[in-house]
């Protein structure tokens, strides 16, 4: 990290911080005066925007995987749970979160769509495969994963024997199940109080598990009769013209790329999917069909990585290193978004185009039709498969010789895992999931239109599991008293950029950022505002934290960037958290003290909780013993904004 030259503080680094216990005192900031919505017909209206939140990804019975994982919940039941209504986990507890969410897309894969659940339970022709068999005789985690395990190769086969008939690729089943997930987001799409979008998962991958999924989301009731999915190509650049073919024909869509972390360096790479050069079509329909990307969900966050972000002290947060449905290892380098961030300068600076400006949400990837949030209310994602602390290696197992079944790519099935402390557990993929994520959006209204077009200008933010809001501008010259104003928002708006734009500087100073956060009332107290730099220097990515916004009265330390401890800890025998420590609001207007105005640069926020117990420390009190070695036994809930690029 570069220290900034004292003699360049005093008109460079200009910080100012306030802080207080009451995060609803920000929300007078945004009142306006309803208008008429076109989505229904009196929808109040927020003219500076609105906080709402919700997930993208969620995996019902219609998935081939959910189905043989033991899930039988429905799009109804998953709708019924984002509205804040308990439903029933497959093995047969209750859901239900602390809170409601916003908005809310089912995205089942939509390979295979449907066509488990007709051959488990119907009477055609699927029913006689042996896959219909396995799936009806599915009684224990061990039968599950069995099932997965023979879907996994039933569909690796038909990858490589592309003239053998697919059998499972039913049109039937198919547009039974689509034309459900459609219905079922319109009976739940409520304007003004609960937004639904139909969606799916295109689900592509390399020839080794290399992570290539995206979720498809369309902007209305307007659908097309099928999904496309990786059966009709698995690259990704296909889906891109697919929808843009659906868009000449009035058919609105967005995808988002998720687990770039398991993407073994796929996802962000520096040329096209066939490996000859990106140029600037290339970026124009990536950035016109992708324009956010899913930052964290349950299989880890991809934000960024300590092999890649070696001076983020904060970075070894939820990683994944392994690729999806494999215990293979995925390389960090183009498997991240800071990393893609800095790519995309790297290529605009050289080439002149940037394929890698995506605004980020976070979402669930859940396949119980219900997303897990909540650190001491947590099961997983995988069914009855992951259920238990055993199952999740968060608890030793009882019996070492029969350890739970789990997705390894070993056929001779898992092998279990010594701890340091000497205790077994099993090696299972679900030790590095967390209690993540959620969308978030400032919208106008609670509506598909609305909330979309957040979407689409990128006007987002993602959160590692609580309603964390962060709001994010960048201007030339902001007016005098901008932090401490009744009309904070309004002036931000009319004086610069909101997070997710280009701001072009018009002044020989730095530009100024301006940034608010306040906690979720029910989650930790925030301990501190942080802004993350990259730039290029010398045809190599560079990146810096500063620290912006201190709570509990701390200043920043002008040479290291960094607030000074705030005293919170956690007691980890009994989960509860040092008292009257962090802040309900934190906010700063900051410039760059290393600022270089004919540099290219990317600016993003991240906003930081005070520590509380993960879940496996939850499961480990619950059982009566100490947290597992080798896991973190805490963690500290953020939210990101997207970045703010700056252009000289």
């Amino acid at each position: 990290m570069k220290a900034p030259l004292l003699s360049g503080l005093l008109f460079m680094f200009v910080v100012t911080i306030v802080s207080c216990s009451k995060p609803e005192q920000t929300e007078a900031l945004s009142e306006a005066e309803p208008v008429v919505n076109t989505d229904a017909p009196i929808v109040e209206r927020n003219q500076l925007g609105s906080a709402f939140f919700g997930d993208l990804h969620i995996h019902t019975r219609y998935s081939f995987d959910a189905y043989l994982m033991g899930t039988r919940a429905t799009p109804d039941d998953a709708y019924r749970f984002g509205k804040g209504e308990m439903i029933e986990h497959a093995s047969g507890f209750e859901m239900q979160m602390e809170k409601p969410l916003d908005f809310l897309s089912v995205t089942d894969h939509g390979f295979y769509l449907g066509a488990i659940r007709e051959a488990a339970e119907g009477d055609g022709p699927l029913s006689e495969l042996e896959m219909g068999r396995v799936a009806r005789n599915i009684k224990t985690p061990a039968d599950s994963m069995a099932a997965f395990r023979a879907a996994i190769q039933y569909l690796q086969k038909m990858s490589q024997n592309l003239d053998e008939e697919d059998m499972l690729n039913d049109e039937g089943a198919a547009t039974t199940a689509w034309q459900d997930i459609i219905a079922a987001a319109g009976r739940h799409n409520d304007p003004g109080t609960f937004t639904t979008f139909v969606g799916y998962e295109y689900t592509s991958s390399g020839p080794e598990f290399e992570n290539l999924h995206r979720n498809v989301i369309f902007r209305d009731d307007k659908a097309p009769e099928l999904p496309y999915s990786r059966l009709v190509s698995r690259n990704p650049e296909d889906l891109w013209r697919w929808m843009d073919q659906q868009r000449e024909s009035g058919i609105e869509s967005l995808a988002i790329p998720h687990n770039s972390n398991g993407s073994n360096g796929w996802m962000f790479e520096m040329t096209k999917s066939d490996g000859s050069p990106q140029d600037a079509a290339y970026a124009e329909l990536r950035m016109r069909n992708e324009p956010l990307v899913e930052n964290t969900q349950v299989k880890g966050t991809s934000d960024t990585h300590p092999l890649l972000s070696p001076n983020d002290e904060w970075a070894d947060f939820e990683i994944m290193p392994i690729r999806v449905a494999s215990s293979l290892a995925s390389q960090p380098k183009g498997s991240y978004v800071r990393d893609a961030f800095l790519r995309g300068l790297l290529l605009e600076e050289n080439e002149g185009f940037n394929p890698y400006k995506f605004g980020v949400i976070g979402s669930s990837d859940t396949h119980n039709a219900a997303g897990s949030f909540e650190e001491d209310n947590y099961w997983s994602k995988i069914g009855i498969n992951d259920i238990t602390g055993e199952q999740r290696g968060s608890v030793p197992l009882a019996n070492p010789e029969d350890p739970p079944v789990m997705l390894e790519d070993d056929p001779s099935g898992p092998v279990p895992a010594v701890a340091p402390d000497g205790r077994v557990y099993a090696n299972a993929a679900a030790q590095y999931w967390g209690a993540s994520g959620l969308a978030a959006v400032w919208a106008e209204s609670n509506t598909r239109s609305d909330i979309y077009d957040a979407f689409r200008r990128k006007e987002t933010f993602s959160t590692s599991g609580p309603h964390i809001k962060v709001r994010f501008f960048a201007s030339n010259d902001f007016a005098d008293g901008l932090v401490e104003g009744a009309d904070s928002i309004a002036q931000a708006y009319a004086q610069g950029v909101p997070m997710g734009r280009d701001l072009s500087n018009q002044t020989d100073g730095a530009p100024e950022f301006f940034v608010w956060a306040s906690q979720d009332a029910d989650s930790a107290a925030l301990q501190r505002l942080q802004i993350i730099k990259g730039w290029i220097e010398a045809d190599e990515g560079k990146e810096v934290v500063y620290d912006i916004a201190c709570s509990d009265g701390g200043e920043v330390d002008p040479l290291t960037h960094r607030c000074p401890g705030n005293g919170a800890s956690v007691d980890l025998t009994t989960c509860a958290m040092t008292p009257d420590k962090g802040a309900g609001e934190l906010k700063a207007l900051w410039q760059d003290p290393d600022f270089d105005r004919d540099k290219k640069a990317f600016y993003y926020v991240r906003v930081l909780e005070n520590p509380k117990c993960r879940w496996s420390t939850w499961d480990a009190i619950r059982a009566g013993i100490a947290p597992r070695a080798d896991m973190h036994a805490t963690i500290q809930d953020r939210a990101w904004s997207p970045p703010i690029w700056y252009n000289p």
